[in-house]
């Protein structure tokens, strides 16, 4: 500990009182004199402690309860409870001190926040899981910690490289669903923002410069498309605030990747707001389709999106509608109507609805939302990551309605099946489920179902779930009840699958080591081989291609080019091959996690291996991730599946570079569109023989009505040979596009 100078205490203070002045108009005496005193006992508490940025740790507690505050427009006990949020944890007070100062209920909440903190490993996942127990008695809990994730996220630049890329993770893995959730559009937007310029800074730096390029284009077209707009809005004497927003640099970004298409592709950059002053005596939902019927008077909709968000809300409590329309230039334009109420508690959320009614029935809207988390929890042997899985998919999936045959409404996320549906009527309608009857009409288990299905449960007495009912379910209480009613058996499956294990190896004639079992664990993601036995066990995972895991070369020269095992230590390829019992030598070095991790062609001593969920290449942007202390697994850095270990396991993260790769290729596969004419094959095929370092494995066209779709298979060096190879073949007539497809088995 060390003692502040006189400008650090200064500086406290006049933090302190800035804070003061935003929220001194909001409480009366008695909740300011508590704000203070929690203000003071936490500055002393924390005197001589500093951040990593070098600045006193209090500051954070102050701009914590400041979110807490105006973001969140949370109350005083909300605001005490962030200012003590780091107490018990940081300093020598204890929970008792607390509650015996403030109450019972300040120090409940300040208990689930320090149950929550730390890093995300495993027993972060488990106290997790026991904070989200107590989750129905105080949902500020949640809120508060919200607050500090944003402010940690705001002061990142302090952080390691390493560390930056594991905190971002872990934010857009958890806290931002939770955000979404809760209904905090803005505090969502921004830890979305914060997590990508953290994650990919020079994307995030590009798509801005893009946007800033572009203002002055864009302001213009803003007012040539709102001019009219307001001025019906005034003729109709209808009193609004019409104002625009762009979207944000992260929601491009994941557009330009999910549809492989350009910045200047993504075509709805721009959000324009109407915001209805609604006046009382009228209905809030007839005020705001009187401003839709102005708008799509003047523009033409385009007729498949327009969302009605005011008849049935989301399950966030947003309210809003929207409508797409051409505007000037042939630019497709977004168009939001609310009143607002309903602007307020899309940027609030959970907090603006203590405005505008009774918060006891808004906790009762919460309640299914809860009650489902509670199921989940249920299961008490359940993996705590594979938990935090089935939790995230409760909270960010977008939803539809479906009705009952008599008429009763549920919701459900989007590309839920029949299945999902009669599981989340009850457990034994999931288990006994054959299918359904959807307008009188029969439709399989595995049925997709859309918004405003009536749906009619079948059962029967001898149906039982099915490992393969995991392939068709959206929502994670019906995969809950799937496992669980497989995990049930778990020793057995663990067992059995250490059975097929040892026979599989047998039948290979190939020795059970310890450093097999690793390489298993490892190639299929997993942490430990009790979970390798269960998941082999449970028939979730297969060992067809145990010969390939474990180092054995096939005869075939061409595979030989991608299915490279390292970590041999030696330097000749054919002795390699040739010894196909050799394990790996007993030098391995353990790995540094504070330095990037070089992949070299020739890799001594240490060993690494290419994730098959994402197909890396040589060049292109990848971290890696430990599945032990010598070997380490290479993904790309937007890989989705890499997204679960940075916010489960983040501590096994670590900087990966490439070094220069010549001899070694690595199977990629191309997907071509287009115009079919004669000779476009001849020509593509032409194309990629002509450049020096790629061989083909297979080429597929197929044709129809016109258009032609291509598939290619390649062996490629590195991501500079495959930017040069596609730039070449969109120069080709009658190609529109080339895209890379990461699943080679598809």
């Amino acid at each position: 500990m060390q003692h502040f100078t006189k400008a650090e205490i200064r500086d406290i203070e006049d933090r302190y009182q800035d804070f003061l002045k935003v929220i001194k108009n909001k409480f009366d005496e008695g909740r300011l004199a508590r704000i203070e005193k929690a203000f003071r006992f936490s500055n002393a508490a924390h005197h001589g402690i500093k951040r990593k940025s070098g600045e006193p740790f209090i500051i954070h507690p102050i701009a914590v309860a400041k979110i807490v505050a105006v973001d969140l427009g949370l109350g005083a006990t909300s605001i005490v409870s962030a200012l003590l949020h780091d107490v018990v944890e940081d300093t020598d007070y204890r929970l008792s001190d607390i509650e015996n100062m403030f109450g019972n209920r300040v120090a409940t909440i300040v208990d689930g926040l320090t149950k929550l903190s730390g890093d995300f490993d495993s027993r972060h996942a488990l106290t997790l899981k026991k904070m989200l127990m107590t989750l129905s008695d105080d949902v500020r809990v949640i809120l508060i910690k919200i607050a500090d994730r944003l402010h940690n996220m705001r002061t990142l630049d302090s952080m390691p490289a390493h560390k930056k890329i594991k905190i971002a993770g872990e934010t857009l893995f958890l806290y931002v669903p939770l955000a979404h959730r809760l209904g905090l559009h803005a505090i969502k937007s921004d830890l979305e923002e914060l997590s990508f310029k953290h994650k990919h800074p020079e994307e995030y730096n590009q798509i801005n410069y893009l946007l800033h390029n572009q203002e002055e284009k864009r302001n213009y077209l803003v007012n040539e498309f709102i001019k009219p707009i307001i001025q019906k809005l005034k003729e109709e004497k209808l009193d609004c605030t019409v104002t625009h927003r762009l979207k944000t640099s992260y929601s491009i970004w994941q557009k330009m990747q999910k549809k492989s298409v350009s910045f200047n592709e993504v075509y709805d950059l721009l959000a324009i707001r109407i915001v209805v002053n609604s006046k009382p005596d009228i209905s809030e939902k007839r005020q705001c389709f009187d401003a839709l019927s102005i708008v799509t008077d003047i523009y033409k909709p385009k007729p498949d999106r327009i969302r009605d968000w005011i008849t049935t809300p989301k399950a966030n409590g947003y309210e809003s509608l929207h409508v797409t329309v051409m505007g000037p230039q042939g630019m497709w334009v977004e168009v939001q109507i609310r009143t607002d109420r309903m602007d307020d508690v899309a940027d609030h959320g959970f907090a603006a609805h203590y405005r505008y009614k009774d918060i006891r029935n808004f906790e009762n809207e919460l309640d299914p939302w809860i009650e489902q988390i509670r199921e989940l929890l249920q299961s008490t042997d359940a993996d705590a990551f594979e938990f935090l899985d089935e939790f995230k998919l409760n909270l960010f999936s977008s939803e539809i309605n479906v009705f009952t045959p008599k008429g009763d409404m549920y919701s459900l996320p989007t590309g839920a099946t029949v299945l999902d549906f009669a599981y989340e009527i009850h457990t034994d309608l999931g288990h006994k489920c054959i299918g359904a009857k959807i307008n009188m009409k029969l439709v399989p288990l595995s049925h997709v179902l859309q918004n405003g299905d009536q749906v009619e449960i079948l059962t029967s007495e001898n149906q039982s779930p099915k490992l393969e009912w995991l392939r068709f379910t959206a929502s994670a209480k019906a995969r809950g009840k799937i496992k669980n009613a497989f995990k049930q058996e778990k020793s057995k499956h663990t067992e059995k699958g250490k059975k097929l294990i040892e026979e599989a190896f047998a039948k290979l004639k190939a020795p059970l080591t310890s450093n097999s079992l690793k390489k298993l664990t490892a190639h299929f993601n997993l942490n430990n081989k009790e979970q390798l036995y269960s998941e082999i066990g449970m028939g979730f995972l297969g060992l067809e291609d145990l010969k390939e895991i474990i180092g054995k070369k096939s005869e075939n020269k061409l595979v030989r080019y991608w299915n490279i095992t390292f970590g041999t230590g030696s330097k000749n390829k054919e002795d390699e091959a040739g010894d196909e019992n050799e394990t790996e030598t007993n030098s391995l070095k353990k790995i540094d996690k504070q330095k990037p991790f070089l992949l070299k062609e020739n890799q001594d001593n240490i060993s690494f291996s290419l994730a098959k969920c994402c197909n890396p290449i040589p060049g292109e942007k990848v971290v890696g991730y430990l599945s032990s202390d010598e070997h380490v697994i290479i993904h790309k850095t937007e890989c989705k599946e890499l997204e679960r270990f940075i916010a489960n396991q983040g501590e096994n993260i670590i900087r990966a570079e490439w070094t220069k790769f010549k001899r070694q290729s690595y199977l990629t596969r191309l997907n071509l569109e287009g115009f079919d004419r004669l000779g476009i094959v001849n020509e593509v095929t032409n194309v990629i023989s002509k450049i020096h370092n790629i061989n083909m494995r297979s080429v597929k066209f197929d044709t129809h009505d016109g258009i032609f779709q291509g598939d290619l298979f390649l062996y490629i060096h590195n991501s500079e040979d495959l930017t040069n190879l596609i730039t070449r073949l969109k120069t080709i007539k009658g190609i529109d596009n080339v895209s890379r497809i990461e699943n080679l088995n598809e």
